[in-house]
């Protein structure tokens, strides 16, 4: 998947909060004009946690006329690791010079950062992606934005509205489900689009594994500082990881079915990660997505160390079955599981490689990529996963688009009270599967 270097170094270094737009002259309009423009590329960085940072390291790759003009960031000290790690990262292949007074801290520090950039790469805890994607999206910005893109349906509704207007104004905008930037997933689409396995009618999707980082709570910090820094655990700010992590294997779902889920129900709950850290959401869910078409997917997802690690898709059809997992493990059988095809990786780029360098490719010949629209629609299949076993019901497609649950508050800062606070013990409310009401 994402190179290993990058990945460990950079991921442990956490992830954040903040926004951005621009002021300048749309780029898109001068790479249209002339396809072979050479006019440099102003970069700005909006969340600078690891994704964050690998995500500029891969952007400033993809195109060597880039240049990290500004980042922005809740905490200070997110944004000096940040900055350090991209010159560690990048040293011997340029020199990075990121001006101090062009890092901006705080809730508003993306509208400075995008103010000054051509291109933005919004990778916050996705609470924030909506408003940041707005921001961007009205002041014509470029945008690599992190999955999922939003936490709840409310923030689903802004980002549809918003990938309206960027297709209307030319914009690129390309989100990090990067699996379908995989090579080798995309040579298994071809060959379920040329009817191989037939018809899909039933499927599984895991993510499967021990968990994620933990930030424990400091006598000094505030609720808001607290959640934000732990920000994985609540709901506002992270989704559960049925979205925030799961959505990827959702996705491919979505993807070679060529739908969206029209029902879900599932069950799901905290059996081994419910200390005081472990904020409001749960450790395992279980659904059931059917399909319009009549296809059935079972979904999986679990933080539970110890446990088996599996991060993989499986797809059963009238005519054979796909296998794919990250690790370029994909393949094709037929019913009787005899091999039909089996992918070989012959040194794949990097799929987060890839997304950039389309991203810039298409800005620079004046193209159009806009990625917006499915990824919010499979922001929403895993949001209407997580309705189904936060509440025990059924949850149908209609329900989850329309739902009135607003979980991110408007014009926050650092004095707000966060939307969900904890009892004398230090304990958050957790849903209830038959009490739990979502409307």
């Amino acid at each position: 998947m994402e190179n290993k270097n990058i990945n460990r170094r950079l991921f442990v270094k956490s992830t954040t909060i903040s926004t951005g737009a621009l002021l300048t002259i749309p780029f898109s309009l001068e790479a249209m004009a002339n396809s072979s423009n050479n006019r440099k590329i102003k970069l700005a960085l909006i969340g600078c946690g690891g994704r964050g940072t690998g995500a500029a390291v891969q952007a400033l790759r993809a195109d060597t006329d880039v240049e990290l003009v500004a980042m922005a960031d809740a905490f200070s000290d997110q944004l000096e690791n940040s900055l350090k790690a991209i010159s560690e990262e990048l040293n011997g292949e340029r020199i990075i010079r990121v001006k101090e007074k062009n890092r901006y801290i705080g809730f508003n520090a993306y509208q400075k950062a995008i103010d000054l950039a051509d291109v933005v790469i919004l990778t916050t805890p996705p609470g924030f992606r909506p408003l940041h994607f707005e921001y961007a999206v009205n002041n014509d910005k470029h945008i690599f934005m992190e999955k999922p893109v939003a936490t709840d349906a409310n923030g689903v509704r802004k980002v549809l509205k918003a990938a309206k207007l960027a297709e209307n104004k030319k914009l690129n905008v390309v989100v990090g489900l990067q699996r379908r930037y995989q090579k080798s997933y995309n040579t298994i689409l071809d060959l379920i689009s040329n009817g191989d396995i037939g018809k899909i009618v039933s499927g599984q999707v895991y993510w499967n594994g021990a968990g994620v980082w933990v930030r424990k709570r400091k006598p000094d910090q505030t609720e808001m500082e607290y959640q934000m820094r732990n920000w994985y655990y609540f709901n506002w700010l992270c989704g559960d990881h049925i979205l925030e992590q799961h959505i990827h294997n959702i996705d491919v779902a979505n993807w070679f079915i060529g739908e969206y889920p029209k029902s879900a129900q599932g069950m799901g709950g905290r059996q081994v990660r419910k200390g005081i850290d472990h904020g409001e959401i749960f450790d395992h869910h279980f659904v059931e997505f059917t399909y319009p078409s009549g296809a059935v997917i079972s979904s999986q997802c679990r933080h539970q160390p110890g446990t088996k690690f599996n991060v993989s898709e499986a797809f059963q059809g009238t005519k054979g079955n796909v296998f794919t997992s990250g690790n370029k493990n994909c393949k094709i059988t037929d019913n009787n599981g005899k091999d039909v095809f089996r992918y070989k990786s012959e040194g794949d780029e990097s799929p987060y490689q890839i997304e950039h360098n389309k991203l810039f490719q298409s800005i620079r010949s004046g193209g159009v990529i806009n990625n917006a629209e499915y990824a919010a629609k499979s922001t929403l299949s895993a949001i209407m996963g997580r309705m189904a076993t936060y509440t025990g019901k059924e949850i149908t497609w209609e329900q989850a688009l329309n739902a009135k649950q607003v979980l991110v508050p408007d014009n926050l800062n650092w004095n707000s009270i966060p939307p969900v606070l904890p009892d004398s013990n230090g304990r958050y409310s957790i849903p209830k599967p038959g009490i739990t009401i979502i409307t």
